[in-house]
C-alpha cells in the first residue's frame, strides 16, 4: 500500500537528489483533487530520462530495488515494506512537451507541455499530470473498477468527458 505520507516522502527524496518527477496514475488523480479518494497499491512517477541515474540512486538509498525492467517504456522498484513505484522515463523537447516510449515502436506516448501541473497530497504541493492527460492515458484498455472510480472523480471535479 502506498500512503499519502509515502508519496510526500518519496517526492522529497527525489527533489533532494535534484530529480524532477511528476505524479501520474491514481495518486496523480488524487493530487489533482487535493484529497485521497481510494487506496493505492503503487505510485506512478514520470521522470526526465537524463535524470534516471539520480532517481535510481536516491530510491536505492531509501531501500528500493528494481523488481521489473520494462525499459524503455517503464520500470518498477519496490522496497521491503512492499511499496512499489512505477517509473516512466520522459524525453523532453525544447518546447516543454515530452515523449515516453511505448510498446509500439514509433508510436510514443505524448505529453503536451501544458500537462505538467501542480496538485496536492497531504496538504503538500506536488508536481503531477493534468486531468486531460490522465483521461488520455485511461483509454484503449478494459478498465478496472479503480479506473472507473478515478474517471468518475475527474468528471465530477472537472466536468471532463471520459469514455467510461
Amino acid at each position: 500500500m502506498m500512503t499519502g505520507r509515502d508519496v510526500v516522502e518519496i517526492l522529497g527524496l527525489l527533489r533532494g537528489a535534484g530529480a524532477e518527477v511528476w505524479v501520474g496514475g491514481g495518486w496523480g488523480i488524487d493530487a489533482l483533487l487535493g484529497r485521497q479518494t481510494r487506496d493505492h497499491r503503487d505510485l506512478d512517477l514520470m521522470h526526465r530520462h537524463e535524470q534516471e541515474e539520480a532517481v535510481v540512486a536516491a530510491l536505492a538509498a531509501a531501500g528500493f530495488a528494481e523488481s521489473l525492467d520494462g525499459r524503455p517504456v517503464r520500470f518498477v522498484v519496490t522496497d521491503a515494506r512492499g511499496r512499489e513505484i512505477d517509473l516512466h522515463p520522459l524525453t523532453f523537447a525544447a518546447d516543454g512537451s515530452a515523449e515516453q516510449a511505448s510498446p509500439e515502436p514509433g508510436r510514443p506516448f505524448g505529453y503536451p507541455a501544458a500537462c505538467f501541473v501542480t496538485g496536492e497530497v497531504e496538504r503538500t504541493a506536488v508536481p503531477c499530470l493534468s486531468a486531460e492527460q490522465q483521461v488520455s492515458f485511461h483509454q484503449g484498455y478494459e478498465p478496472a473498477e479503480r479506473d472507473r472510480h478515478d474517471m468518475r472523480r475527474l468528471r465530477e471535479a472537472f466536468g471532463i468527458a471520459t469514455h467510461f
